[in-house]
């Protein structure tokens, strides 16, 4: 079975991850902001590193549910930096009580966040056509239009390369390279 070059290298969580979440569609809220948590932690580090500290971040953070984030007091999250199974940088932990009071507006707005963060690929998935791995960007208009969005509503952590990689992960964008099983066009051949 051939995959992205990515989740090649015999690594079982990564694998995993990428057959089984990676470019889905994600439409749910939380869900939408527990990748945007994630995806601000990974901020300078490897996805590997957040990938195997996920479970944690979901147990510190009450579930990344977004109205149980945006009421934490400061003291947890003081807490939080004792936390060794966290990644722990204060600005990122901050960042997301930040952006989960931040998302409250969104959705106070918009009405969910589902449709606002699809909204910057017109509510369809981009499917990319990348035969090699290095031709894949880090970031895109799409998600530079995303980032500044985001910024000019008080979130951190959202930069465009950041925004890129949610969309990848949440299914807005479609990078599995043309050779994985997990592209469109291998899907069809699999039928």
């Amino acid at each position: 079975m051939q995959r992205c070059a990515w989740a090649k290298d015999g690594d079982v969580l990564m694998c995993q991850y990428h057959d089984e979440e990676w470019g889905a569609p994600v439409h749910d809220d939380n869900a939408l902001f527990a990748f945007l948590c994630l995806e601000g932690a990974q901020a300078g580090l490897s996805w590997r590193t957040v990938l195997s500290k996920r479970e944690h971040y979901y147990q510190r953070f009450h579930g990344l549910q977004i109205n149980r984030v945006a009421a934490m007091p400061d003291d947890e999250l003081e807490s939080l930096l004792q936390s060794p199974e966290i990644i722990r940088n204060r600005r990122k932990i901050y960042a997301m009580r930040n952006n989960a009071r931040a998302v409250q507006e969104i959705i106070a707005q918009c009405g969910n966040l589902d449709n606002y963060l699809w909204s910057f690929v017109d509510g369809q998935p981009i499917i990319n056509h990348w035969q090699h791995a290095n031709t894949v960007p880090a970031k895109t208009k799409q998600s530079t239009h995303m980032s500044h969005a985001l910024k000019k509503r008080g979130l951190h952590f959202v930069g465009p390369t950041i925004c890129y990689a949610l969309m990848q992960a949440t299914g807005m964008v479609n990078d599995h390279l043309t050779s994985c099983f997990r592209h469109p066009i291998q899907s069809k051949a699999d039928h």
